[in-house]
């Protein structure tokens, strides 16, 4: 039988999401209890994204095949027992055979959460803290240079075509919390952490939006490749779907 989940993590003390033999990664925690309940066979475990060393996630969805007596809550429950306390799954749901999460995504969007206030250990867990105060106007404005259908070569890596399709950038703010929400088709490796920093440079005014506009442009390393760090970093949801006729590619964020 083929299943599908939802899949939360926290990124801290994983090598990325996708297998490695010699790293701890999520896939393979997942892998390892599945092969657990299927009697030391092995369960492929397929992502809808695969996402870097130290991103976090609440929404990967993800999908196996297991041919065991469990099904539903009794599946979910007997993964997340075998499951370290920094993964668990949820919403375990049976689905035709050939599904494979990566290829039914119809976008994905993730989030970016900046502290910009006083040192806060407990918040910069999961935020990355910026001391200086922060023109979220600016922000906010030079998200849209980012929206559309662009060549991110200049914001990304690590696939045959830098083409994507950027639905949305919405910057808000709750007190000092800072969030960055994207929302596109696909991703390139680093792209969000890529265009995070771009945006924090207009909001520290070290660049303006047209600088930002150039940047994208150029298709050249913007800002010498400079990324935000990976822990203030989390996909929230993956929504399923027909994909449009111009979708851009694979998830590597």
């Amino acid at each position: 039988m083929r299943y599908k989940a939802l899949v939360e993590y926290d990124g801290t003390d994983f090598a990325g999401f996708q297998y490695q033999p010699d790293a701890r990664t999520v896939q393979g925690e997942l892998e390892t209890a599945l092969a657990t309940l299927a009697g030391g066979e092995r369960v492929v475990v397929d992502g809808a994204g695969r996402t870097d060393a130290g991103v976090h996630a609440t929404g990967q969805v993800i999908a196996f095949t297991y041919r065991g007596r469990l099904s539903g809550p009794g599946l979910q429950r007997a993964v997340n027992a075998q499951l370290p306390r920094d993964v668990a799954i949820r919403d375990v749901r049976r689905v035709p055979a050939g599904f494979h999460p990566r290829y039914a995504a119809r976008y994905r969007e993730y989030r970016y959460t900046v502290w910009n206030g006083p040192r806060s250990p407990l918040r910069e867990r999961h935020a990355l803290g910026v001391r200086a105060p922060l023109n979220i106007a600016a922000m906010a404005s030079a998200g849209s240079v980012f929206e559309g259908r662009h060549d991110f070569s200049a914001f990304g890596s690590g696939d045959r075509s830098p083409v994507r399709t950027v639905h949305a950038v919405r910057v808000r703010t709750a007190g000092r919390l800072v969030t960055i929400d994207v929302q596109a088709n696909a991703f390139l490796r680093g792209q969000v952490r890529r265009m995070v920093a771009g945006l924090l440079e207009v909001g520290l005014g070290k660049m303006d939006e047209e600088g930002l506009r150039a940047a994208l442009a150029a298709r050249e390393p913007a800002l010498n490749g400079a990324m935000a760090p990976a822990k203030g970093l989390c996909l929230r949801r993956v929504v399923l779907g027909r994909r449009p006729p111009t979708d851009d590619g694979e998830d590597e964020e």
